[in-house]
Order: C-alpha cells, then sequence, then structure tokens
C-alpha cells in the first residue's frame, strides 16, 4: 500500500494521484497541509526518500522567502520549522514502508510501483 502526502490544488499532486488509481494500486492520501506529519514521520520519509529536510523545501513559497531565505538550520531545527509551516514541505510525496519518491515529474511515483 502506498500513501502520498497529497494537496488537492496543486496540479503535480494531482496528476501523481492519478496515476497511482489508475494503476488500481491502494492508496492512503494524507492532506498534510490538514493532518500534519510530525517529526518522527517526517524524518521517516526523509530517510525514505535518502534526503535533507532541506532538499523537499518549497524555497518559491513566500513563508520561505520572507522568514527563512539565506538562513542556517540543523535539520531538526527544518523539520520543525516544516511541521510549523507544513506548506514549505514539497508535494507529493509518495511513499510505501521502504522507499519514496517526489511526485516531480508525477511520472516518478512509477518507481514504487
Amino acid at each position: 500500500m502506498l500513501k502520498i502526502y497529497h494537496n488537492p490544488r496543486c496540479s503535480k499532486s494531482r496528476q501523481t494521484l492519478q496515476i497511482i488509481k489508475e494503476k488500481n494500486v491502494e492508496v492512503e492520501i494524507i492532506e498534510y497541509l490538514k493532518d500534519v506529519p510530525n517529526a518522527k514521520e517526517l524524518k521517516a520519509v526523509l530517510k525514505k526518500l535518502n534526503l535533507k529536510p532541506q532538499d523537499v523545501l518549497r524555497k518559491g513559497e513566500a513563508i520561505f522567502k520572507e522568514k527563512f531565505k539565506g538562513k542556517t538550520f540543523s535539520d531538526e531545527e527544518w523539520i520543525e520549522i516544516m511541521i510549523e509551516n507544513p506548506k514549505l514541505i514539497e508535494r507529493p510525496i509518495v511513499f510505501n514502508k521502504d522507499k519514496a519518491v517526489l511526485g516531480r515529474p508525477p511520472e516518478n511515483v512509477i518507481e514504487l510501483f
């Protein structure tokens, strides 16, 4: 079973979810802006992605530019920042118990099938 950190307002997130549904793969949809992952969950997903928190930040968001651009934080601090500001988490992220991918481009999700 797959899980997806999904934002229904994001075209890439919708496209990724569509690919999953077309393959008839069972998926749990987590609207991460409403159901924000905790630090443990976010760390687990980052480990599966093999990425650092800074690698999945939406640096084009106004809140990033206003509050965080050009500043240095530890991985732990970035995780807390993302939990407090989930809009900064890149989307979509699709994962299973072993691996995760960013749905940018949406076709990346095929790696999990």
